[in-house]
């Protein structure tokens, strides 16, 4: 095989066309065995391949710097880059990673995973390499998978054309993010169809034409034809070098030689160049190619046992949120629902089907999202904003001055929150908690079973403010007639003898019970409440907490300003609180950056299932023991 002896990117500069060909083949093979076994992007993958293969024959990387935009089509980069051996370990605890990673290989500039940044990067390394005597190495910034749906990119290609920057940009074009976008010529097209000069004008040539003897209707005919194709090669051209940027293109993004001349050229640019190709997503692959929604955009994998036919495999919370949100959307006509680029993942393709007029996927674009939904709830309609916990994060100044100084009441639902794996420290969901709360005014719950879902969201819909939904991708817990809170109101699980109370946020409840079971052992009766509510929290829960000895917080982000520091804060202002606080201890997610690896085997490791949490309590009993018998 080609790929045995491509071990760094000038073994590439050996090939032949056909050998090119041959590559890529092997390539996708090699791809599609790889992310099949341990899960992984596909799609964007696939699409890239011949993409990457030009970049690296044409530049001196990483002597030039390549960045990544929406680093989960990096697969080829890094098997051009000597890591194919890793690919075993792709995604797993202490493998490689899915995204570039600047501890992997001097090649990786940025570990970009979250989209619309690698311009502003670009942007400033080379003014960076200007300032520093190095002009002459290129700057390379590939955007793909709906990064210019993004704001932050616009603003990057407004400073890059004002400035000149010597950057190349490639767009790689596949009218796709997670699911199908807009692209920058559909843009461009939109524009110019509706300009007024450019309609009058076109129809005069149309009746001109028609009216010509004999020949008029074929005459039009062809104009038609010849129109259309002028608006798809001018309008990118326009748009782009009305901010200072040079266009060339559109190029076919699998044709490895014309994309190395476009490159050569761009390479010897002075200025900004942007560089646009078009790609299939999922090429290469019959399955990918058929999935008209993703093009199996990600791969996961299925566990390798089946479950035994007498158990039901429980819901997600995302399936659970899907059912109570088409649910509130047949009662009530002033819901609807938004998401960014993420239709899908989030659970809304069954209400976008139902109700397409009451759903806005607004692409990869958070903070228009989070400010359109303030601006639909001022004009009566009760939004939900269904995004990922980790790129909540992008939208936190809207949130809290475009909703939350409104009072505003958006429905924030934050879905695979909390430790979520494979992905690494960019994707955890650890933030959400210590970003809502600090948003004054929302309410926040997070649901410890698939039940409490709809109960949430049914209760949030009614509030007269923002509200914010938390919960994780892992499996839903299944709970039992009469296990399922109401209203803002905690849930008592549990009753101790007044040694210890466990305060249990969102999925970590199952960890708090477990850690109860093992205590109880030892003869120590713990406390368990459901906190269901963290903001405002239930004076019955705080008060009860504050009578025993012992309180214990449980949750799955950050410990720093997170809920279990709100709670105790909460517990300090409660007005009928006799005496000073019983000693507390907050466990969460420590204040650093956490690696890819199985979430529970992650949660384990930072002490926060069963065994860690009744590790700790039993620290903290014995520390107050010895306290009280030296003091």
């Amino acid at each position: 095989m080609l790929l045995d002896d491509i071990n760094r990117p000038s073994d590439l500069r050996t090939l032949d066309e056909e050998q090119l060909t041959e590559l890529a083949t092997e390539i996708r093979a090699f791809i599609v065995d790889a992310v099949t076994t341990t899960g992984g992007h596909l799609g964007s993958n696939l699409g890239a391949v011949e993409l990457t293969l030009a970049l690296h024959r044409v530049f001196d990387f990483p002597d030039d710097v390549l960045l990544w935009d929406t680093g989960h089509q990096t697969y080829t980069h890094k098997l051009v880059t000597g890591r194919r051996h890793r690919f075993a370990e792709l995604r797993q605890p202490g493998g490689l990673s899915g995204y570039p990673s600047r501890s992997e290989s001097p090649h990786d500039w940025i570990e970009n995973s979250h989209a619309s940044t690698a311009l502003s990067y670009a942007h400033g390394i080379a003014m960076g390499l200007a300032l520093r005597g190095h002009g002459g190495r290129r700057v390379v910034a590939v955007l793909g998978d709906g990064s210019l749906t993004g704001g932050m990119a616009y603003e990057a290609l407004n400073n890059l054309g004002h400035a000149g920057t010597r950057v190349t940009i490639v767009l790689n074009d596949n009218g796709r993010s997670y699911a199908p976008t807009v692209s920058m010529v559909s843009a461009g097209l939109t524009h110019l169809r509706l300009n007024p000069s450019y309609v009058h004008a076109r129809q005069q040539l149309r009746d001109t034409i028609r009216r010509i003897p004999a020949v008029g209707g074929l005459a039009y005919s062809g104009v038609h034809g010849l129109t259309n194709a002028l608006r798809e090669i001018v309008t990118p051209h326009q748009f782009f070098e009305a901010l200072g940027i040079r266009y060339a293109g559109p190029i076919d993004g699998h044709d490895i030689a014309g994309m190395e001349q476009a490159f050569a050229n761009a390479k010897e640019w002075e200025g900004p160049i942007l560089v646009h190709v078009l790609t299939q997503k999922g090429r290469g692959y019959a399955p990918a190619e058929e999935d008209e929604v993703q093009r199996l955009h990600d791969f996961k994998v299925r566990p390798a046992v089946a479950a035994p036919v007498d158990t039901v495999a429980p819901v997600s919370y995302t399936d659970a949120f899907t059912r109570a949100i088409l649910h509130a959307a047949e009662t009530r006509d002033d819901v609807v629902a938004i998401t960014a680029a993420m239709p899908g993942p989030t659970g809304l393709l069954p209400l976008q089907a139902t109700y397409p007029d009451r759903f806005l996927d607004v692409g990869i674009a958070e903070q228009h999202a989070v400010t359109a939904a303030a601006g639909m709830a001022m004009a009566g309609l009760r939004p939900v904003v269904a995004v990922y916990s980790t790129f909540f994060s992008r939208a936190f100044d809207q949130a809290n001055l475009d909703v939350g100084l409104h009072g505003l009441p958006v429905v924030f639902v934050l879905d695979r929150a909390g430790i979520t794996g494979d992905d690494g420290p960019s994707h955890h969901g650890v933030l959400d908690l210590a970003l809502t709360l600090s948003i004054p005014g929302t309410t926040v719950m997070a649901p410890s079973s698939a039940q409490e879902v709809g109960v949430m969201l049914e209760t949030a819909l009614d509030l007269p403010g923002p509200s914010a939904i938390r919960f994780p991708k892992t499996p839903a817990r299944q709970a039992a007639e009469g296990q399922v809170g109401s209203g803002l109101h905690a849930r008592l699980v549990r009753q101790g003898d007044g040694t210890v109370c466990l305060l249990a946020v969102g999925k970590l409840l199952q960890a708090a019970e477990d850690a109860a079971e093992k205590l109880a052992v030892d003869g120590i009766e713990s406390t368990v409440w459901d906190v269901r509510v963290v903001a405002p929290p239930d004076p019955a829960m705080l008060a009860d907490a504050a009578a025993h000895g012992l309180v214990v917080t449980v949750e799955d982000g950050v410990a720093a300003g997170g809920a279990g520091s709100f709670l105790v804060d909460a517990m300090r202002a409660l007005p009928d609180l006799a005496g000073p606080l019983p000693p507390v201890r907050i466990l969460g997610v420590p204040r650093r950056y956490i690696p890819q690896g199985k979430p529970d085997v992650i949660l384990a490791d930072l002490g926060l299932d069963g065994p860690g949490v009744a590790a700790a309590v039993s620290a903290a009993l014995a520390t107050e023991q010895d306290r009280l018998r030296l003091g």
